[in-house]
């Protein structure tokens, strides 16, 4: 380091080419992985957590430029996240401070919680394709999801006249859907002919958490649905601001991905 200085001696191209080299070595080897997780909310995030930490290659593509979706800002832009007891038990394992609201509901913030599960995932060796948005599903023989075609997500605000940018394409032997209620890759398989969805329902907390957690799972072959597009797959009732069925579901999904990857 030169006398005087605070910083090394480094310039803008090994800015550049630190930056560029790492993402492209990273990229190319996530092309293919063993599982590819659609939306990066906390459904989407616990998945992919409890899935790397037993060593499963996990890549998480996020249309947006930040990851978490509402776990960040909680119900009506205030920031505080509920969970329904047994849920608190997940909080209290990502080290995020809670405290009783009343009888079984647990009160946390949320920007807290959201932080410590990203770094949970990251911890656990889980790699993200942020500002990339699904476009179509990859299928097989027998029509069976075996990875996911991907643009940058600034392709939608061009002009329509320069839109065509060829997206690419990502294979995997799983694909989890996380993606809320708009469920991305379910109904392009929908438009496809291949399933048919229900479309969520009005609120009702108390029978929707517990749904969602118990149609969390393959809905077509290669294809886990987690979280809110849970709701949209099957049609059941929304559940409004409130996230313990999220972690759950994620944790069941991953669960469902661990034993069909065997």
């Amino acid at each position: 380091m030169e006398e005087g200085k605070l910083f090394s001696p480094v310039g803008e191209k090994e800015v550049t080419r630190a930056i560029v080299g790492e993402f492209a070595r990273q990229f190319m080897d996530y092309v293919e992985s063993d599982c590819l997780i659609i939306g990066g909310g906390p459904s989407g995030l616990m998945a992919g957590k409890e899935l790397a930490s037993k060593g499963v290659k996990t890549l998480i593509v996020e249309r947006n430029n930040y990851l978490g979706g509402g776990f960040w800002i909680g119900g009506y832009l205030m920031n505080k996240v509920t969970v329904r007891d047994p849920a608190q038990e997940v909080l209290g394992e990502l080290g995020v401070p809670y405290e009783r609201a009343n009888g079984g509901l647990y009160v946390a913030d949320g920007p807290h919680a959201c932080s410590k599960l990203i770094a949970a995932a990251c911890d656990a060796g889980v790699k993200f394709a942020n500002m990339s948005i699904f476009d179509d599903v990859v299928l097989r023989e027998g029509n069976r999801v075996s990875g996911a075609v991907i643009n940058w997500t600034p392709i939608n605000a061009l002009p329509r006249e320069i839109t065509c940018v060829d997206p690419i394409a990502l294979e995997s032997r799983f694909v989890i859907d996380s993606t809320g209620h708009d469920a991305c890759v379910v109904t392009k398989l929908e438009e496809r002919g291949i399933v048919k969805t229900a479309g969520f329902g009005a609120m009702w907390v108390e029978m929707s958490e517990d749904l969602v957690v118990e149609h969390t799972g393959e809905v077509h072959p290669g294809l886990v649905v987690t979280g809110m597009a849970v709701t949209t797959t099957y049609g059941l009732p929304r559940m409004g601001p409130t996230f313990g069925a999220m972690l759950l579901s994620g944790k069941k999904g991953a669960e469902v991905v661990m034993e069909k990857l065997g």
